[in-house]
Parts: structure tokens; sequence; C-alpha cells
């Protein structure tokens, strides 16, 4: 896999307890990544409020994937094993990606093409764009669990009627 970051701060949702960003290095549109912040491996080791929270997020993300961005499918993965703590993967499935199949082993080749050839100044604006219309879409729902410093929560949301601080 490449080690290249391209997307460091596109984050759709930071909270006490999860941050929700676009993967880091490969340019695929809704390829999101769910990470714990608490140093913990297992979804079996999240408290209840955390297993809750954590629900929530993903089942907004979901549908807002699949409301904002037209995405049909999504593969869910998590491995306990991972060097890099809890993280969940939200893999969207597009129709280009049908030539790679559409079992597990089809991600990892999926993901070489992007890096190799959908790295343009056009693919990154469009994952840019991606993450944009996410936050936007799920930031009311989570109003009460947002933990972005004010500075984030501007480059989310610009606009006076978006301003969630006077709320919170």
């Amino acid at each position: 896999m490449a080690s290249k970051i391209l997307f460091p701060n596109e984050i759709i949702l930071e909270t006490e307890s999860f941050k929700v960003a676009q993967d880091w290095e490969v340019p695929i549109p809704g390829f999101f990544i769910v990470s714990t912040k608490r140093k913990i491996l297992s979804i079996a080791e999240m408290t209840e409020k955390e297993a809750e929270e954590f629900i929530k997020i993903v089942r907004h993300v979901r549908q807002a994937m699949k409301d904002s961005l037209n995405i049909k499918e999504v593969y869910l993965f998590q491995n306990e094993d991972s060097k890099h703590g809890f993280h969940l993967w939200m893999f969207p499935r597009y129709d280009w990606m049908e030539q790679f199949g559409k079992k597990i082993e089809s991600v990892k080749p999926i993901m070489l093409y992007a890096e190799k050839n959908m790295i343009s100044e056009n693919k990154i604006e469009e994952v840019k764009d991606a993450v944009r219309k996410i936050s936007h879409v799920i930031k009311d729902d989570f109003k009460d669990l947002l933990k972005h410093s004010e500075k984030v929560a501007q480059k989310l949301w610009s606009s006076k009627e978006d301003d969630i601080w006077d709320t919170v």
C-alpha cells in the first residue's frame, strides 16, 4: 500500500470517543475510517456508552453515504490484530470496482488500482467533496457529541446557520 498521506485532515466527525475520517492514502470517495480515541483492539472492550455511540455513528454515516453519495453497497471491516488500534473501515463499492470481483479478496486490488490510477486533482477534490457532503448531512445528528475545535468546526461548517457552538 502507498505510504503517501493524501488526506490528513478530511475529518467528518469527531466526538469524545471516536473520529470518522477519509482514509488517508486511498483516493476513493466515501472510504471512511471510524476509529476509537481510547486504545482498544476489540468492540468487546467498548463501554456500553461507547458501543451505543459507535453504532449510532456507523448507522448515520452509512445512511448519509447512501443518501448523499449514492453508495449502494459498503463493506465493513474490523480486525482485532491491527497495530493501529480499533478502527472500522467503511469501504464503498462503485460500479468501476466490479472488474475486481465482489469478495473480500477484491479490496486490496481495488485499493492498489486507486492508488496507482486515481491520484489526480479532480479525484482528490471529489474525495474532499464527499467528506464535506457527509459532514454536512450528519452534523445535526451529533450536536450533543461533537468535540471539534472551533477552528475545525469553522472549516467544516462555515455558514452562520451551521454554527452549533452557540447551542452546545
